[in-house]
């Protein structure tokens, strides 16, 4: 090449690079790409999440702000008609479902995370419960057997009745506490399971099926007396009213692993998980109503900072390594292989409906 073109061309090229520099830049300025407002309402389980200063970073360098507010899952599709809302967040597959169904949407949502339902409960208790063949060390973690639970619950056993009982010597009915059947995911789910349970561990299909189980399950909610709205606060009492209280909470594995995760001495080393055999998955779909609403959905589900950041508050999703990682001093169980699934949307309506029918 002859030199003399040699300095123009390289200054031409200079030029290019600036320019196209220039235009990234501005493609991905504020003034370009503004910030778009996501409001919604989340379920009260989510709202540590939310309020996370990284989190609203992550999604800030996204360009998004979401402003929401708390309800309990199952109440969301109704008080979505207040305002004009972008998205409802509840947990579970059913509250989603609800949304989708009123709504006429025809998105299924967005699967951001999920969580595995446990118990909430005590050593003491649970070595008790398994010297009864109710509960059984595995791996590292405990095991619920349901079925042999739901026998106690049938039989109408009390804590003061069980044998070489020298730890909870209460005349309590031996039950999980839950949250409202009417309200709360957390309870809905807790159904789900103890449906297929009673069942001959397969899903409830018909109304038959569920109205030869509907006095045993009944008297899994009507004998707890009153519950909480949320699920937030049958795990306040866990954590700060003690054993007597709340000898055995039925919660997500998310709120008890994002407390330990804390470090501050709520989460005491009498403290310990039941996972339930069979288990059940809560799932946390994200439903959009709006464009913005979906955005939000994909950028949770999507971005690799705001999947890590749900893991450090005790959601699974795809980041299993870092799950395992990070709460590797929890004995969490990495797989849960004997899983139930939930009924359908209807049939649960239809057991939720029974249930509160002998509520009222």
């Amino acid at each position: 090449m002859n030199r003399r073109w040699l300095g123009p061309l390289l200054s031409a090229l200079l030029i290019l690079g600036v320019g196209a520099a220039l235009v990234i830049s501005i493609r991905n300025s504020p003034i370009f790409n503004p910030k778009i407002l996501v409001t919604g309402l989340i379920g009260s389980e989510k709202e540590e999440f939310f309020r996370d200063e990284r989190v609203q970073q992550a999604l800030a360098r996204l360009g998004i702000e979401v402003r929401y507010e708390k309800a309990g899952s199952r109440e969301i599709s109704e008080k979505l008609r207040n305002e004009p809302y972008d998205f409802g967040f509840p947990a579970g597959v059913p509250a989603a479902e609800k949304i989708r169904q009123d709504w006429k949407l025809s998105s299924q949502g967005e699967d951001v995370f999920f969580t595995p339902m446990a118990v909430a409960t005590w050593q003491p208790i649970a070595d008790l419960l398994a010297t009864q063949g109710v509960a059984r060390r595995v791996e590292g973690h405990y095991s619920l057997e349901m079925t042999r639970f739901l026998e106690f619950v049938k039989e109408g056993k009390r804590w003061n009745e069980l044998e070489n009982n020298q730890v909870f010597d209460a005349n309590r009915s031996i039950l999980i506490n839950s949250t409202d059947i009417r309200r709360s995911n957390s309870a809905a789910m807790y159904l789900a399971l103890a449906s297929y349970v009673a069942n001959g561990a397969a899903v409830v299909q018909n109304r038959t099926q569920a109205d030869a189980l509907l006095p045993l399950v009944t008297e899994l909610f009507v004998k707890q007396g009153l519950t909480g709205y949320s699920s937030e606060e049958p795990f306040e009492d866990y954590l700060v009213m003690g054993m007597g209280k709340a000898p055995l909470v039925m919660i997500y594995e998310s709120q008890f692993l994002a407390e330990a995760a804390r470090s501050d001495g709520s989460i005491r080393p009498e403290m310990v998980l039941m996972y339930p055999d069979p288990a059940i998955y809560t799932k946390h779909v994200l439903v959009p109503l709006t464009e913005n609403g979906k955005r939000l959905g994909e950028a949770l589900a999507t971005d690799e900072t705001l999947r890590r950041l749900a893991v450090e508050y005790g959601f699974r999703n795809t980041e299993s390594a870092y799950f395992q990682e990070f709460f590797k001093n929890q004995q969490a169980p990495a797989d849960l292989l004997n899983v139930a699934d939930p009924p359908t949307f209807e049939m649960l309506e239809y057991m939720i409906q029974a249930i509160e029918s002998s509520i009222q």
